[in-house]
């Protein structure tokens, strides 16, 4: 007897074993909920790729919702008329995660729009410096380690006095430099010392170990949402007691950032954003889209695209704008794709280096925008839009704008 015939007779057997009130049952929706892949995987070997286990070994719960967003990712954010954002933190690059992930995304054109807690921006510097950052563990006796000139990142170890000392006197020095002696926004003040990270890595013989030097190669902006909240405020705002006239706006990012998203959309491409973690930068990267609408008066419908790795919880008010359901409420994210948007609730550090080889693997390299080059076409363009929407609003003298 063929298979297909047996399992027939074992269906109708089933069946008739069945209580009348399931025979009696109408499930019009049944095929629906159960058209997802069968669980039912192959014995793991030890050989296989990173790519399979991502397709065929992640089914459920957070593996699943990472998968979702992989491929997300790689099927549809990566098109070509797609701007995309990213937003970083924690402490990411003193985890190695600047070197072995950030940066091959920005080579290969995966993320064109950066926006970082200055944290890790500035230990990305120790990199470039060829500066010990080392494993240790977090049991460690953190008296001792203050004893013997270290610092500790959880199970990160870092020299207090050749690494970070090091890094602020050269940060010092740099900031009294010619070129610093202006006011600007955080994306030229990392595009300025990305271009010192470069010559630091060339000098040292290394190669794509600093996030701000290949964001200076690639001409990806590099915004912080907070910029006197980490060591390369403090730093800048050491040398203007010495007389620096450097000074970071940042009404300056908010109007280059929403100008980068509104520049996508008006070009007739989408935007979609990937945030590693919560807080400022998250919150940074998306209020693009209220500050479009609400404040400038732009008609605007949210991102188009939505990827969240994040370990905390919307329930306590941690999540930094919570859910992508949220989002939309704040015209964050735009309420028709919903269905792309993806959160997983697990480690950035876990999640990241999967994430990088998957697309990696998936996505041949995109042509870089070069967005930072870019910036004073988009916010005349920006200006321009904003005026049109808002008929009779006059500059502060009184005058009409002039484009």
């Amino acid at each position: 007897m063929a298979r297909t015939e047996r399992h027939k007779i074992h269906n109708r057997e089933a069946v008739a074993e069945m209580p009348e009130w399931m025979k009696e049952k109408n499930c019009p929706h049944k095929k629906k909920y159960m058209a997802g892949k069968r669980i039912h995987p192959k014995n793991l070997t030890g050989k296989e790729k990173l790519t399979y286990m991502v397709d065929e070994v992640f089914l459920a719960y957070n593996s699943a919702r990472l998968k979702e967003a992989c491929h997300l990712f790689s099927d549809r954010m990566l098109e070509k008329d797609v701007t995309i954002g990213m937003s970083i933190s924690g402490a990411l690059t003193p985890a190695g995660l600047g070197c072995s992930s950030i940066i091959p995304l920005i080579k290969a054109g995966f993320v064109d729009w950066i926006v970082s807690t200055g944290a890790n921006l500035y230990h990305d510097l120790h990199f470039a410096l060829n500066y010990p950052v080392h494993s240790g563990s977090f049991r460690f006796d953190d008296t001792d380690l203050r004893d013997n000139d270290l610092v500790r990142i959880y199970d990160v170890v870092i020299p207090y006095s050749d690494g970070l000392m090091a890094t602020d006197d050269l940060l010092r020095e740099m900031f009294m430099q010619p070129e610093f002696q202006k006011e600007m926004g955080t994306a030229e003040l990392h595009y300025l010392i990305g271009k010192y990270a470069a010559e630091w890595e060339r000098k040292n013989g290394l190669k794509d170990v600093s996030v701000m030097a290949a964001a200076y190669r690639a001409g990806v902006p590099c915004y912080t949402s907070s910029p006197g909240d980490s060591t390369i405020g403090m730093n800048v705002a050491g040398v203007e007691l010495r007389g620096s006239k450097l000074r970071m706006n940042p009404s300056i990012d908010v109007n280059e950032t929403t100008g980068i998203v509104l520049a996508a959309k008006r070009a007739g491409g989408r935007s979609g954003v990937v945030l590693w973690g919560g807080g400022s930068p998250k919150n940074f990267t998306l209020q693009t889209e209220p500050q479009i609408q609400e404040v400038l008066r732009i008609k605007e419908f949210g991102q188009d695209f939505f990827i969240q790795v994040t370990d905390a919880r919307p329930d306590t008010g941690g999540l930094s704008g919570a859910t992508p359901s949220e989002a939309v409420s704040w015209g964050k994210v735009d309420p028709t794709k919903l269905p792309d948007a993806v959160v997983c609730y697990t480690d950035t550090t876990i999640a990241m280096p999967i994430f990088t080889h998957y697309a990696l693997a998936k996505h041949k390299p995109r042509k870089l925008k070069r967005l930072y080059d870019q910036r004073g076409k988009i916010i005349k363009a920006l200006t321009k839009e904003y005026f049109e929407h808002n008929v009779g609003v006059k500059m502060l003298d009184g005058s009409d704008p002039k484009f």
